[in-house]
């Protein structure tokens, strides 16, 4: 600390929220984003090393390392705005310095209402790298209870013991098997999940397709980790039964939206005046 000549009130200023830190947290956020463009690696969890990237950025910008500098680099983009289902052919595209998400934070630009949605879309980004990063270390039984659970919460599969016995059969280190679509059983789903690494391609999803058949199944969903090539998800939108393709960055969002390995921390309330309370002069109304 004494590098940066930091005092202890420095150090013990903490958020509005007051639930962390200051000084804590941008280190935080600065690492974070310095992993996710390359130029820090993590050989283990909470230890970080720079990388050959990393001290060829420092080399040529000795002073400051910020969103500008770290603009060039297409991960950037990745990270902080994470498409909900790019396919694996889809490259994304490196921010400008002067683009809106690389200076999503630029007051003058932006009221209030826009800094918090782009605040709330930053900090979900961070939140679905690291869920992905969570579940890459996991063996496939852990994965396999962590689709159940998704699937669950969102309201397939009847009851947690029915659906664990329908699914978990594959024994490849996938979940595959049919659920209910409703408690009542009115539909069945077939589900195939992989933790996979490299994307899934076309014949991937044919087999898939095949298996739907084979289960008398109406409905398919594929799970992965990764993603899928767009000629995975070109076949899966001409077949009939329907296949839905869930990518790693879907999943990552359905595990926040639903409540599944992730714990709220704080929540903001946005209030704005009720005109109602108040009448055409100006004065308050008395009821």
């Amino acid at each position: 600390m004494s590098e940066f000549s930091l005092t202890d009130a420095d150090l013990s200023e903490e958020l509005p929220s007051g639930r962390a830190k200051t000084f804590y947290n941008r280190v935080g956020w600065a690492t974070t984003h310095l992993y996710r463009t390359g130029l820090l690696t993590r050989p283990r969890r909470a230890v970080y090393a720079i990388t050959e990237r990393g001290q060829q950025v420092l080399a040529t910008n000795p002073e400051r390392v910020d969103l500008h500098v770290l603009a060039q680099f297409p991960e950037l983009g990745a990270f902080r705005s994470p498409r909900e289902s790019a396919g694996a052919d889809e490259e994304p595209q490196p921010l400008s310095p002067t683009s809106p998400a690389a200076n999503a934070l630029t007051v003058h630009e932006t009221t209030p209402h826009e800094l918090i949605a782009s605040a709330y879309r930053e900090l979900r980004a961070a939140l679905i790298a690291e869920l992905l990063d969570s579940i890459s270390d996991q063996d496939p039984g852990f994965f396999e209870s962590l689709v159940l659970d998704v699937l669950q919460a969102i309201g397939y599969g009847g009851s947690r013991a029915d659906a664990a016995n329908r699914l978990g059969q594959s024994g490849d280190g996938g979940v595959d098997g049919v659920i209910r679509e409703d408690r009542l059983g009115l539909d069945q789903i077939y589900v195939q999940a992989k933790k996979w690494a490299d994307p899934v391609g076309r014949p991937e999803i044919q087999r898939f397709f095949g298996a739907l058949h084979g289960q008398r199944a109406t409905k398919g969903v594929f799970i992965t980790t990764s993603t899928f090539t767009r000629g995975a998800r070109d076949y899966a939108n001409d077949v009939t039964p329907r296949v839905i393709l869930v990518d790693g960055i879907e999943l990552a969002g359905l595990m926040i939206d639903y409540r599944v390995g992730v714990t709220p921390t704080e929540t903001i309330t946005l209030v704005r005046l009720d005109s109602d309370y108040f009448d055409a002069d100006g004065n308050a109304t008395v009821t």
